[in-house]
């Protein structure tokens, strides 16, 4: 399968010129679309929450993905990195026409699958090391660390907090639980456990 895909980031940009792009190549190469994926969305949202990660996981073996630019498919190297590593070990293939970058089972793409599994290592690394020693850093500087004693337990972290009026009201009116959980967008659970703890059922509510 082949496929054209197409970023613009606005409503106010328009597909076409990719599009027209695309076309184009896939005539001078004598490549014919299987199937377009167009989406309207900045590129630094995670690809795993757009379209392109839909086509990442249904692509397959020798499938071809065709874009505009390299840019089209992210707005970082990181992520450019992460989408092209993932085609790799999927063993499909990614080209481009204004960069004119291809990838595929070349020499040239098995050095970048070395070079883009080594940075995201590198850059693991860097994350865990950055975090260990900031929390070193709050240690040594007397931050205690986790979460507070009672502090699980404290009223004003209660999601229902303030609503011990109204739901009384509902409860006295025979509103089954699970509809009042709906009306204070909470589960069921959290409901029972705060109607056990704050509330007093045999309380005349205040009007």
């Amino acid at each position: 399968m082949i496929y054209g895909y197409i970023r613009v980031s606005c409503d106010k940009q328009s597909v076409e010129n990719q599009r027209f792009e695309i076309n184009n190549f896939c005539k001078r190469e004598n490549l014919k679309i299987d199937g377009w994926i167009e989406e309207t969305i900045s590129g630094t949202k995670a690809y795993n929450k757009r379209r392109l990660g839909m086509l990442l996981r249904r692509i397959k073996k020798n499938d071809l993905i065709v874009c505009a630019e390299l840019s089209r498919l992210g707005r970082n190297l990181f992520m450019i990195m992460e989408i092209l590593n993932v085609c790799m070990g999927k063993e499909c293939r990614v080209w481009t026409i204004k960069d004119n970058y291809r990838l595929g089972e070349d020499i040239q793409s098995k050095v970048l699958a070395f070079a883009f599994g080594l940075s995201a290592e590198i850059e693991r690394n860097l994350i865990a090391q950055r975090t260990k020693e900031a929390l070193a850093r709050k240690k040594a500087e007397g931050v205690k660390l986790g979460r507070p004693k009672g502090k699980k337990n404290s009223p004003d972290k209660y999601k229902l907090s303030g609503k011990e009026n109204m739901i009384l009201k509902l409860l006295q009116a025979d509103v089954p639980k699970l509809r009042i959980a709906r009306i204070c967008n909470v589960d069921r659970g959290t409901l029972s456990r705060f109607i056990s703890d704050r509330i007093d059922v045999k309380k005349r509510p205040v009007f």
